[in-house]
């Protein structure tokens, strides 16, 4: 056998790294793990805004699972780690656009499934690519092949009534001869208004007085549970309660107009039926279909030189008398059902847009807490999201 020896018995002097070098290193793998694990298995998101309440609220910190839907490969990878679209504290992008890869999702054990609180890349956004779109929370309501439908504020999927999410709120009209309510009172039922978001979930509503010539409270519209609202209806200051006047259709927006409700007459509570398209599935082409379908394809199916008339389709210059889609779509509302930009306004979710799974809250931060030791809500610690 060779006689090998080691540097000291060599009398070789044996080489330290200097503590720069050691901090270094550190420093390296700590954001080479922290950058696999968040492209693998988990990332940390927050909720900033209230289109999820109460099943999530502003201010909730939760981890995202990546591995249920299976993880994307990165479509930009020039891009400093553990950013998203901008350096942080600053305007500055993270990211040169110069390299888009084409992306493919690893396999996963699950699939979104109705009811889902998912994670995904805002659709419309065009200015950024697909994976670095921002970040929006929603609970899936359909998935590919579905027939979504909303009526008088309930949805419906394939004709079947959808289970509306314990903690979901809708808005209510609570008609009263109080005055004093206040910040305190609706905090009691968190019912809580975000006045630096200007996110009203509670405000008065008030009348003319012809006889007093001023205007005077006649009561509240507010925004909260189903639960809530059987509470308030015990109560002997309560006149009446009733669902507030249904809310004004969805705004029409340049990523599909037809949201905007102008030829069917859709609003955020009365919606549909829309068929939600799913891989490999035919659709003909005509003037409906194209009102409903033609943004997605042109804009996330990967076909180029396509071009969208009321009345035509065209791919690489040849018009189209059917079309079959590439890839599968859903439909996502938030909880919040009267305070959420989701699918009644913008359309459908693409499957290449899926980000995770969200799983359960870890921390959460009241923004406006009543007070100095209630800045940390300890009863949302680690609930699993439902």
């Amino acid at each position: 056998m060779p006689d090998v020896k080691t540097p000291i018995q060599t009398g070789k002097p044996v080489k330290t790294k200097s503590p720069i070098r050691e901090w270094f290193d550190s420093i390296l793998f700590a954001v080479v793990a922290a950058t696999l694990i968040r492209w693998l298995f988990m990332e940390a998101f927050t909720i900033p805004t209230p289109s999820m309440e109460r099943s999530l609220m502003v201010g909730d910190f939760l981890f995202v699972s990546k591995f249920h839907y299976g993880t994307r490969t990165p479509k930009t990878p020039l891009q400093v780690p553990l950013t998203h679209q901008k350096i942080w504290g600053t305007e500055i992008p993270s990211y040169l656009d110069w390299i888009q890869l084409p992306q493919f999702r690893l396999p996963g054990f699950s699939s979104v499934k109705n009811g889902d609180v998912v994670v995904f890349n805002y659709p419309p956004e065009d200015q950024y690519p697909t994976d670095l779109k921002t970040n929006y929370i929603k609970r899936c309501i359909g998935i590919g092949g579905d027939v979504v439908e909303v009526r008088h504020r309930q949805a419906f999927v394939n004709g079947k009534a959808f289970e509306v999410p314990p903690k979901s709120q809708l808005t209510y009209f609570i008609e009263t001869n109080r005055t004093d309510l206040d910040d305190a009172f609706f905090r009691q039922y968190e019912i809580i208004n975000d006045y630096p978001n200007q996110t009203y979930n509670w405000q008065p509503i008030e009348q003319a007085d012809s006889v007093s010539k001023t205007n005077k409270i006649i009561g509240y519209k507010i925004n909260t549970t189903a639960e809530v609202i059987d509470q308030f209806k015990a109560m002997d200051w309560v006149k009446k309660i009733t669902p507030y006047d249904e809310e004004p259709a969805p705004t029409p927006s340049a990523f599909s107009p037809i949201y905007g409700a102008a030829q069917y007459n859709w609003t955020v509570d009365n919606f549909g039926p829309l068929t939600v398209p799913k891989e490999g599935a035919t659709i003909q082409i005509n003037e409906k279909t194209i009102s409903l379908y033609g943004p997605v394809i042109k804009k996330f199916e990967g076909n180029e030189n396509v071009e969208v008339t009321d009345k035509a389709i065209s791919i690489g210059g040849k018009p189209i008398t059917s079309y079959t889609f590439k890839q599968d779509y859903y439909f996502m509302m938030g909880d919040n059902r009267h305070n959420s930009l989701d699918s009644r306004f913008w359309g459908f979710v693409p499957a290449d847009h899926i980000v995770g799974k969200a799983v359960f809250i870890w921390m959460s931060i009241d923004p406006n807490p009543a007070t100095a030791t209630g800045k940390i809500r300890w009863n949302r610690l680690f609930n699993v999201v439902r």
